[in-house]
């Protein structure tokens, strides 16, 4: 199994000292401290012991609350949720709940890599569908259909989309819905940067008609500035996909820890303007970066979602991975390139928005350098 690219270069990056990080997707806000103070609490208070499988019961009613008032997941119930350890473990239980070693699951490319490597170890095909710059990189029915074959089990959408930034409109999603229903196939919805929405009209998949197919996999790790503290969850309607996945924890994690839900918790319940803030800063940065590359005849898909710009470099080198590696070694800028999510990713850099925005900048500045010297 390939490792993620992603990770390669954050190894080279933290190798290589004093460099400006804008290959890795990592907020950097600090948690907001109302939530570290009830991890605190929890653990002083001796919730250090074992919870359910599926998490305590006040959070998995704080997400369903939030899944029908942000979400417009009108029917979701406290049962309907699973909580897991991050939004990366809810996408492994969710395929490994659903795909027999051999079936076939249809991953987007560009797309995060460890969608490959998940496949990979719960032995599935991998069947890459293209995304592509003429459909504004969303994904199409014609993609799918040549990339599906008859032991297809599963399709992963995610919206908004790692690298790109492109959010899914409901008339793609409800297409897409339609497509998967009439071939049987589950829709695996990875919504971990669902409240970094830039546009209105944005949809959770599970949220429109035909969504019984549909498995939702969210975080805390971006809207709250939780990465380290590893909780997300698994939404679906289904109570034997709820069921099977609640069983599947116990072999994989047993439950996530309880301070950190206790985090979570507050996270849901308290102060809500942190969330605003972060997207506002974000949006800032889209903007400002974007601009300045467009400037110098850089071409930027700007993200209506998400915290990326996906940068084309055809004009300039024909090699992404060797572009990156050069960056980072002559220029002291580290990025992701864009052949690591995936062959539609050749020929483009991933630069992160997650970091203080004069430093961005000048990270942008130091690569506008290195293509025209």
């Amino acid at each position: 199994m390939p490792r993620s690219g992603i990770r390669a270069f954050m190894d080279l990056a933290w190798a290589a000292g004093d460099v400006i990080h804008l290959e890795v997707g990592e907020p950097n806000f600090a948690t907001p401290p109302h939530v570290v103070e009830a991890a605190h609490r929890a653990a002083l208070n001796g919730s250090t012991k074992y919870v359910p499988n599926a998490g305590v019961p006040e959070l998995r009613t704080a997400i369903a609350d939030k899944l029908r008032q942000r979400n417009s997941i009108a029917e979701a119930r406290p049962d309907d949720v699973v909580v897991t350890v991050g939004g990366a473990e809810a996408l492994y239980v969710s395929l490994l709940a659903m795909v027999e070693p051999g079936d076939g699951v249809l991953i987007p490319d560009p797309g995060w890599p460890n969608f490959r490597m998940i496949a990979t170890l719960v032995g599935a095909e991998q069947q890459p569908y293209r995304l592509r710059p003429e459909d504004s990189f969303l994904p199409s029915l014609d993609e799918l259909d040549r990339a599906a074959t008859s032991a297809t089990r599963a399709v992963i959408v995610n919206s908004p989309s790692n690298p790109l930034g492109t959010v899914l409109d409901c008339h793609r999603a409800s297409e897409l819905l339609g497509w998967a229903a009439k071939r049987g196939i589950w829709v695996v919805s990875d919504e971990c940067y669902d409240e970094l929405v830039y546009i209105d009209g944005a949809k959770s998949l599970a949220s429109l008609p035909g969504a019984e197919c549909v498995v939702s996999c969210f975080s805390f790790s971006k809207t709250y500035a939780m990465t380290g503290w590893r909780v997300g969850y698994v939404h679906a309607s289904r109570p034997d996909v709820v069921d099977l996945i609640t069983k599947l924890q116990e072999p994989v994690i047993a439950c996530v820890n309880a301070p950190a839900q206790a985090a979570a918790i507050a996270a849901l319940t308290g102060p809500q303007e942190v969330v605003a803030g972060m997207r506002d800063a974000y949006r800032r940065r889209r903007d400002a970066a974007a601009s300045l590359l467009r400037s110098h005849g850089v071409s930027v898909l700007e993200p209506a979602g998400a915290f990326y710009l996906w940068v084309d470099t055809a004009p300039w080198a024909d090699d992404d991975w060797q572009l990156a590696h050069d960056l980072l070694t002559n220029s002291r800028v580290a990025v992701a390139p864009g052949s690591a999510f995936g062959a539609g990713g050749r020929g483009f850099l991933r630069l992160s928005l997650a970091t203080e925005e004069s430093v961005l900048l000048e990270g942008c500045r130091k690569i506008l350098g290195h293509l025209s010297p």
